[in-house]
């Protein structure tokens, strides 16, 4: 009953509009008023999900991240992108591509790479020739390499979330291999489409242009290098690699490309302070959710009912695949992050699987509901800045979207995939 109580409220309040956060929270102090457990137990699991040094790191890169999106750092890198790959055929839309692969290793939001290269991009491609809808779902897709390529803020959610003993360096690197392929995938899946409706090939700049533009990239490019590397070499923790990243990022937009004004930095100061508010709140109430889900034993409860069904692994990560892939279309991946992890993390464990496999695969299955109605924040802003309804790139979206399961399947089923790089750092 305590169970069917936690669970009840917390859709109630996610169906008639409530924030997620606070649904967890009011749901986990009914639970706990229900057991008959004291209400300073559930407050302290609140604070105790928030007093974790390593989200301090959080902060830092959504600021970072910031920083990078209003001082001019995605210019560059979409006229790097262009001299590279722009001569292919659809070249803007190849253009898309690598552009979110590049500005999603330094944001590490796949939102921000939305917003940023979707404002630069997307009216370029309509200007070209190319079709709203197209132009719409190439950068919506290719934005999920933000949350794929390091650094990623959503994974030191998932660190966090799975009790501490994961690695986040280890998690940063795992990264790379699964969202250079994904793509790779939706970079196929953007040159057929743009076969099949007869898109143009962009005229190659020459090779000096291309070398002045990877000249003029390279200090922001740095940024990435300097947080990732930091980290894996030992010489930063994450929280200071991202508080490094801040100062550096302050000083290329400022002082090399100039384009942070005061008036942008005020805009990143907000949008900073509000989206690490809205993150940290929800940290400490799904914490205290995830502790009333650990005392009812749900994930053992979970790998009872699934074993019923099979024991064959295969079908059992398929099974898990759809039950995260319908999850992320229906509510916050922040959120799921912090539930699902202490849920199905003991799951996959039981068949023997790498939690550090498992955080590739929570991370994309959720990624891709941020690209899917009804909650997708991805589609919901490149629709606004493309001036496309969202039912109609709904219909057009789906070779980008098989393009991302294609590379789901390889991350689930292709250990090597993802661990192979963390096992060189040991």
């Amino acid at each position: 009953m305590g169970l069917a109580l936690l669970l009840g409220i917390f859709a109630v309040g996610v169906v008639i509009g409530v924030p997620v956060a606070f649904a967890l929270g009011v749901a986990a102090v009914a639970a706990f008023a229900y057991e008959g457990l004291p209400l300073l137990i559930a407050f302290q699991r609140i604070l105790s999900g928030i007093s974790v040094f390593s989200l301090l790191a959080i902060p830092f890169f959504i600021f970072a991240g910031e920083l990078m999106l209003h001082g001019g750092i995605a210019q560059r890198l979409v006229q790097l992108a262009a001299a590279a790959v722009g001569s292919l055929r659809g070249g803007l839309g190849q253009v898309n591509v690598f552009s979110s692969m590049l500005f999603g290793g330094i944001s590490g939001s796949a939102v921000a790479d939305v917003s940023a290269l979707g404002s630069i991009l997307i009216p370029v491609m309509k200007e070209k020739g190319y079709d709203a809808d197209y132009a719409v779902n190439v950068t919506v897709t290719s934005s999920l390499a933000g949350i794929m390529i390091p650094p990623s803020h959503n994974m030191i959610l998932y660190a966090v979330a799975a009790g501490g003993g994961i690695s986040v360096s280890k998690l940063f690197i795992a990264g790379i291999v699964p969202g250079v392929i994904m793509c790779i995938c939706l970079a196929v899946a953007a040159y057929l489409v743009a076969v099949r409706r007869g898109y143009a090939a962009e005229r190659f700049p020459g090779w000096r242009s291309l070398l002045l533009s990877a000249a003029t990239a390279i200090p922001g490019l740095f940024t990435a290098v300097i947080i990732v590397g930091g980290v894996l070499s030992g010489i930063f923790t994450v929280t200071e690699s991202g508080a490094i990243g801040v100062i550096y990022a302050l000083a290329v937009t400022t002082l090399v490309y100039r384009q942070l004004s005061w008036a942008k930095f005020r805009i990143a100061v907000l949008s900073a302070v509000r989206t690490t508010a809205m993150v940290m709140i929800l940290v400490g109430c799904a914490t205290a959710f995830a502790y009333l889900l650990a005392l009812y034993r749900v994930p053992e409860q979970l790998t009872g009912a699934l074993t019923a069904i099979s024991s064959d692994p295969i079908v059992i990560l398929l099974m898990l695949n759809v039950m995260l892939l319908v999850l992320g279309m229906i509510m916050d991946m922040a959120a799921l992050i912090l539930i699902c992890t202490p849920i199905f993390l003991p799951v996959v464990a039981s068949f023997g699987m790498d939690p550090i496999q498992f955080g590739m695969i929570l991370m994309m299955n959720l990624g891709l509901g941020l690209c899917t109605p009804p909650v997708g924040a991805c589609l919901f802003v490149g629709c606004a800045i493309g001036g496309v309804r969202i039912e109609r790139a709904v219909v057009t979206i789906w070779p980008f979207y098989l393009a991302i399961l294609t590379a789901l399947m390889l991350t689930t089923f292709i250990p090597a995939i993802s661990l192979t790089l963390p096992g060189w750092i040991g």
